[in-house]
């Protein structure tokens, strides 16, 4: 199966080199010094709990021509990248694509693609569940294990091409989680993504200051609190539902947890972006203009965080 990556990062890599060894034939689509990494030594992945080295050859591309078809196209980027690709993507003749990666918008993107193709596109969303980081040299650090997995779905429950992504993973050690409601469940997860690397990003991310900070883990939390409100003011359902209760009714535990996750070695393979936390802080502006909810701890984050990164930007 001829299958396209658009994106080069920690998570398109690791995918890339999923689908290689699942028999497909793959290209990934890259630019400048990672362009040239890929063309030169392939997909070069540390797997960094099976601590073992692997190489894979794959077809490297700077440019997706609007002429070329794929049977899959999955877009692997930040949430603030998204929008300067659709247009690409809609020119193009692929009918099949994966929006893979933290998404506040799906609808606006799907809307984007249908009105501005000439082509039906059959449009899914995903968040690829792995993390790691990229070396400067281009080697990936991987934190997954043997296998990888990605939770996907169609907007309204329709994925009209899963007989495609069944046949394009069918031989590759990787599980599709299919949620039909798949934009909820997106919605969900960039809340705590945003809570989470905000305390990171205000604390210059050194881990072991957070884990002993009881202030930042608690606020940690009822940001959480605060944001799935939201949600469900505007009548999301929080998927899964387990996250609810654990900042709700299990707030201790939780707190516990989060103690002790920012001990483990491995949090600082955890690579984040805040111009992708800039842009989902914007997009939850809208939703919580919406919502007409007092957010406490989720604005005085923000308003921390966003000082800090603008102050980076003009320095």
């Amino acid at each position: 199966m001829k299958v396209l990556v658009y994106g080069a990062g920690v998570l398109g890599s690791q995918l890339a080199q999923s689908l290689v060894r699942g028999g497909n034939d793959v290209s990934i689509l890259a630019r400048g010094s990672r362009y040239k990494q890929l063309k030169d030594d392939g997909i070069v992945i540390r797997h960094y709990l099976r601590r073992k080295d692997t190489v894979d050859a794959v077809n490297v591309i700077d440019k997706l021509q609007p002429g070329e078809h794929y049977d899959l196209i999955f877009v692997v980027m930040k949430y603030n990248q998204f929008s300067s690709v659709l247009p690409i993507l809609a020119e193009n003749i692929t009918n099949n694509i994966v929006i893979v990666g933290n998404n506040a918008d799906a609808a606006s993107m799907q809307a984007f693609l249908n009105e501005n193709s000439e082509v039906k596109k059959n449009i899914a969303f995903g968040f690829h569940v792995s993390g790691g980081k990229r070396e400067e040299r281009g080697r990936v650090i991987s934190i997954r294990g043997e296998g990888g997995q990605m939770v996907i779905g169609g907007l309204n429950g329709d994925l009209s091409f899963k007989s495609t992504l069944e046949q394009a993973f069918k031989e590759a050690k990787f599980n599709l989680n299919y949620n039909e409601n798949i934009d909820a469940w997106l919605k969900s997860h960039f809340i705590p993504i945003v809570a989470m690397n905000s305390i990171h990003y205000i604390n210059n991310f050194d881990f072991k200051k957070i884990a002993k900070d009881k202030k930042a883990l608690r606020q940690m939390v009822s940001t959480m609190d605060e944001g799935f409100t939201v949600l469900e003011r505007l009548g999301y359902q929080i998927d899964p539902a387990i996250q609810v209760k654990l900042v709700r009714r299990h707030r201790n535990f939780t707190y516990h947890g989060l103690k002790i996750f920012h001990k483990l070695p491995m949090i600082k393979l955890f690579e984040g972006s805040f111009s992708e936390m800039e842009a989902l802080y914007e997009k939850f502006d809208e939703m919580k203009e919406q919502a007409n909810i007092s957010t406490p701890n989720w604005d005085d984050l923000k308003k921390r965080s966003m000082a800090k990164y603008r102050n980076e930007k003009i320095c």
